[in-house]
């Protein structure tokens, strides 16, 4: 046919997330954007930092454009990953070296990079804990992995250690761990972090091969009521850390993220190595210049995580009051509800008809749920709260 019929599908299929997205902006279109309940996109509500902004203003009015809008090494900036690793070292107590360091653009293609540099043979095994960022999937299987799905604790969500040791093969090369997670909003203890991590080593000691830990971290900084979220590093020394900007400092668009490989990674240097190799045969080199400036520069703003926690406390105790179940998220900004039927797609449908846009989250690795992402003016969750009850009595709640 002249074309790639898998990429063909890829492109010709949305994810159910952007699929919604798109039908909303349609929606509202028709009947005013204040009368549609969107829910379905990670897109942050909160702007970035004031710092940032006047950042962007300084570095254009002060510094060259060749800095600004020129090549920077294929890596990144030599003077940035040194400001991120000298970030990291504070941080975490990790000695971090900027030649650890792989300036991306977003998560997604750190995420990309390091699969594509770790996987050697076709059908090597990538366990990932549901519930699971949908791309993940595509991630795995462009870079010729095999998805493997661990399921969850029902009760927590979190992840149930004696069904992820029982995905543990021969053929495992890697795991992804998503905390705080998309879509639940859980944040894995320090305990159950230790239990995966004295697995892995286990396991690779079995099986005479490493297993790499892929901590996947863009809501890192999005957290609620003094929770703590484990640095990977200091616990698995085989952890490479996928690092995005997009949330912390609300700049999804801007697409600006890292990677950074433990110093103490078996054959690190040679991992490192492959994800430059990796990144240059994907054509991900050269992360934007001018944003490489502005966190380098921000390395330690935030974003005010005020309105989430409100969001989230607005939809968590409305809808349980209503007859909703959900674990109440520590992190992130989703609210992860159970379905008021088996069927999250038929659900959605019928969420749709009161204005209600949910994502159905059977591709997410769980069925039965659907996803609330509380990343909106508050305004919308108050004139939804209306609806969400409509729906709910229309099961007989």
């Amino acid at each position: 046919m002249g074309y790639n019929q898998k990429m063909y599908g890829l492109g010709s299929k949305r994810s159910i997330i952007r699929e919604i997205f798109e039908y909303s902006k349609t929606r509202a279109a028709e009947i005013g954007a204040e009368n549609v309940f969107d829910f379905s996109l990670g897109n942050p509500s909160v702007p970035a930092p004031k710092e940032v902004n006047d950042t962007v203003k300084e570095l254009l009015e002060t510094e060259s454009p060749v800095l600004l809008h020129g090549y920077t090494s294929a890596q990144g900036d030599a003077k940035v990953r040194q400001t991120i690793a000298d970030s990291i070292k504070t941080r975490f107590g990790v000695d971090m070296s900027p030649n650890g360091i792989y300036m991306t653009c977003g998560a997604a293609a750190s995420l990309s990079i390091c699969l594509k540099a770790i996987i050697e043979k076709e059908g090597e095994e990538v366990i990932a804990f549901a519930p699971f960022f949908t791309e993940y999937r595509v991630f795995i299987e462009n870079a010729g992995g095999t998805i493997v799905v661990s399921k969850p604790d029902p009760n927590t969500l979190s992840i149930d250690i004696a069904d992820f040791e029982d995905k543990i093969t021969p053929n495992t090369k890697a795991i992804i761990m998503n905390s705080p997670n998309n879509p639940s909003g859980v944040v894995y203890t320090e305990e159950t972090v230790k239990a995966v991590c004295d697995i892995l080593r286990k396991k690779s000691e079995e099986y005479g091969h490493v297993i790499y830990l892929i901590a996947d971290e863009p809501y890192r900084e999005l957290v609620y009521s003094g929770v703590d979220v484990p640095y990977l590093m200091n616990y698995y020394d085989n952890t490479l850390v996928c690092y995005s900007y997009s949330k912390s400092l609300s700049l999804p668009g801007e697409r600006i993220g890292y990677i950074a490989v433990c110093p103490k990674m078996e054959d690190g240097q040679n991992v490192y190595l492959a994800i430059c190799g990796a990144g240059r045969s994907l054509g991900y080199v050269c992360a934007p210049s001018l944003f490489q400036q502005v966190i380098a520069r921000c390395i330690n703003a935030k974003v005010d995580i005020n309105v989430y926690r409100e969001n989230r406390d607005l939809l968590y105790d409305n809808l349980t009051a209503y007859g909703y179940d959900c674990v109440k998220p520590d992190g992130a900004f989703y609210l992860f509800v159970k379905a008021l039927e088996p069927d999250a797609y038929a659900f959605y449908e019928k969420a749709k008809k009161h204005e209600i846009l949910v994502v159905p989250c059977d591709d997410f690795g769980v069925e039965g749920y659907v996803r609330i992402a509380y990343c909106v003016d508050k305004s919308r969750v108050l004139g939804a709260l209306p609806a969400f009850k409509a729906l709910a009595e229309e099961y007989g709640k």
